[in-house]
């Protein structure tokens, strides 16, 4: 690069105040004890050089000679050293401290130019007096040395105690921290240890000092496992120049016990090099114990809160639900066996498998069971299994955690988690899937599960009482049920009777269904007739005693003056009436008894016309499931075995 935009004719011989520069060499130019050049700033172009600077610049005296000056500087010096020049040409003289040399000699120059004169066609040229200012440095600390020796012993001695002053203070805001602060040099080794740091880690300083600070106190991970020298962040704070901070790691002490620790590495930074680091770290042991039971602390009040939130749930929604019977009513040979059976199951954990139609009080039973056993402390937990959609039945069952599916927003505890040290009621137990029967078949056996997600095992005391509708023998011999989980849960069956089949109940049922239903609905009790008794009685009731309980409530509605007015659905439904005397209108020869296929043919007639006269919707307040005064669940059951097109 040359040396461009200095305007040619200034400086030409003549010009006042321009040396020769015959008198720079007359001076001692190539003995000077500083790097000296004369280039011809047009050229650029070295025309001399003196020892000092062929030495300083690394080449030999003719090498250097006629060489570029640009080439002497590296490249983020070029446009100083062209403003300089133009200075120098325009002044007479210039100066600047942002050359560089080449070959990276020194950090900064110190370079002052001087135009002279010289005989050689005209041509203007320019002198550079080059100082290394690291060695300027150097020389200004020599000179203060030489200062103080000048001034003599007296001098030293109040410099002596001024550096053992700083020490002592230093040492004392060592000692006073409660930080433990221990130094390292570049391989580590320990340099200095405070107080602080010698009582958390149990050595003394001169145990410490002059050994590896890593091998003696940070070798082993929490586990035990080897910390390589390479893995600690200590040492590669010093060794990336970079400040690192760990919030929770493990220091050894002397006897061998662990302490948690948080430190900050901040390296020691000397010439641009690393030279060492400064720890500072604190035990963090109490705290971190103390995080950890508040953490598991609020984990427990959180699962126990939620757990009585479901269970303050279930039990309202049992309230809503259930079919305000406070206790098993009935006459009959049928409800008094089921008695004699709950009596003797109830006291034991046996599992219960309670059988019978839809509407003939399997809940009831199940509830009476479970308030006479040692668990009514706890709750009874209800899953209807056939309400529960395929892809949430283990959720339903077991819980998920955070994350566990899609849409699954926070931790949920499961059926089998609330009801631990109860009861768990499974209604509609034959709708379960057959390919999670086996997960059921695992908690009955083991008493074990894991939340949806989760890998941790939890543990549960339930006993089970299941109930169905479904034959659940004929259902594992089509394969749609397990025999193992069958067995499993018929270890005590309770068959409960249809309301067809204890007649001589339903006036008591009648009666109490009416007594609540009026209260409810805040009027008088009407009368129940004699009447109306032969009337009930003569009814079929495929819904059996919630068909009875609907219809009772329907006529405490529409009842005039105490007087009850009965509707019951289809006078096909109804008997030829029994005479009053007869005890049992079963066996009376004006009575006709209807076979099982045909009592199933005029059940499957009257859900076709139900269907019918709702266009074929089953749920909702205008489908056949209202109509019918059945669950829906329970008529989604009944149609799934009901040909429609017969």
């Amino acid at each position: 690069m040359a040396l461009t935009g200095i305007p040619k004719g200034v400086g030409d011989e003549g010009d006042a105040g321009v040396p020769e520069v015959s008198e720079l060499v007359l001076a001692g130019f190539h003995d000077h004890p500083l790097p000296q050049l004369i280039f011809a700033p047009y050229g650029n172009t070295v025309l001399l050089a003196n020892n000092a600077a062929v030495r300083h610049f690394g080449m030999n005296g003719d090498g250097l000679s006629w060489s570029k000056v640009s080439d002497l500087f590296d490249e983020d010096s070029i446009g100083y050293l062209h403003i300089a020049t133009q200075e120098a040409m325009h002044a007479g003289f210039a100066w600047t401290r942002n050359l560089k040399a080449a070959n990276d000699v020194a950090a900064a120059l110190d370079c002052e130019h001087c135009l002279i004169a010289w005989h050689l066609g005209e041509v203007l040229y320019v002198q550079m007096s080059i100082e290394d200012l690291d060695a300027l440095q150097r020389r200004n600390i020599d000179n203060e040395a030489n200062t103080m020796h000048r001034a003599g012993l007296s001098e030293w001695r109040r410099a002596e105690r001024f550096l053992r002053e700083i020490e002592r203070r230093h040492h004392l805001i060592l000692s006073a921290a409660g930080e433990g602060v221990y130094g390292v040099d570049a391989n580590g080794v320990t340099t200095f240890v405070n107080p602080a740091a010698e009582a958390m880690l149990g050595y003394h300083a001169d145990e410490l000092i002059g050994l590896e600070m890593h091998q003696m106190v940070h070798h082993k991970h929490a586990n035990g496992a080897h910390y390589p020298t390479q893995d600690c962040p200590i040492y590669n704070a010093f060794r990336s120049n970079e400040i690192t901070t760990v919030d929770d790691e493990c220091f050894w002490r002397k006897d061998g016990r662990p302490i948690r620790v948080e430190y900050t590495s901040t390296p020691l930074i000397e010439d641009g090099e690393a030279v060492g680091a400064v720890i500072v770290f604190r035990d963090i042991t109490e705290r971190k114990v103390n995080e950890e039971k508040l953490r598991r602390a609020l984990a427990e009040n959180a699962a126990l809160r939620e757990r009585l939130e479901k269970e303050n749930a279930y039990l309202q929604e049992q309230i809503l639900t259930q079919s305000n019977h406070h206790e098993i009513l009935g006459r009959s040979e049928a409800i008094q066996r089921i008695v004699r059976q709950i009596d003797v199951v109830a006291k034991t954990n046996a599992n219960v498998l309670i059988t019978g139609e839809s509407g003939t009080g399997k809940e009831l039973v199940a509830g009476a069971i479970h308030q006479a056993s040692e668990r009514k402390d706890r709750p009874l937990i209800r899953v209807n299994c056939g309400a529960v959609p395929r892809e949430l039945f283990e959720s339903e069952f077991f819980g998920h955690v955070r994350g566990a599916f899609s849409g699954a927003i926070r931790d949920r505890v499961g059926r089998f988690e609330l009801a631990n040290g109860g009861t768990l009621f499974l209604d509609e137990v034959g709708e379960i899937p057959l390919e999670l029967q086996s997960k059921l078949l695992r908690v009955l056996q083991e008493g074990s599960f894991e939340r949806v997600g989760e890998e941790k095992t939890r543990q549960v005391d339930v006993r089970i009482i299941a109930a169905t509708n479904r034959d659940l023998k004929q259902e594992v011999e089509q394969g749609r049920f397990r025999e193992d989980l069958f067995f499993r849960l018929n270890v005590f069956p309770i068959e409960c009777p249809a309301l067809r089949q204890r007649r001589e109940d339903i006036a008591m049922l009648a009666q109490h269904f009416l007594r609540l239903s009026s209260q409810r609905l805040n009027i008088a009790e009407p009368r129940l007739s004699r009447a109306d008794v032969e009337t009930l009685e003569r009814y079929s009731w495929p819904g059996n005693a919630r068909e009875l309980q609907n219809v009772i409530e329907r006529a405490a509605i529409l009842s005039r003056q105490g007087r009850l007015i009965l509707s019951l659905p289809g006078s096909g439904t109804l008997n030829p009436p029994a005479p009053a005397d007869q005890k049992n209108p079963q066996t009376h020869s004006d009575t006709r008894i209807l076979t099982a296929s045909e009592m199933t043919k005029l059940e499957n007639d009257n859900i076709r016309a139900a269907l019918a006269a709702c266009d074929g919707r089953v749920a909702g307040p205008h489908g056949a499931a209202l109509l019918l005064e059945m669950k829906p669940q329970t008529l989604y059951s009944r149609l799934r075995k009901i040909d429609l097109g017969g």
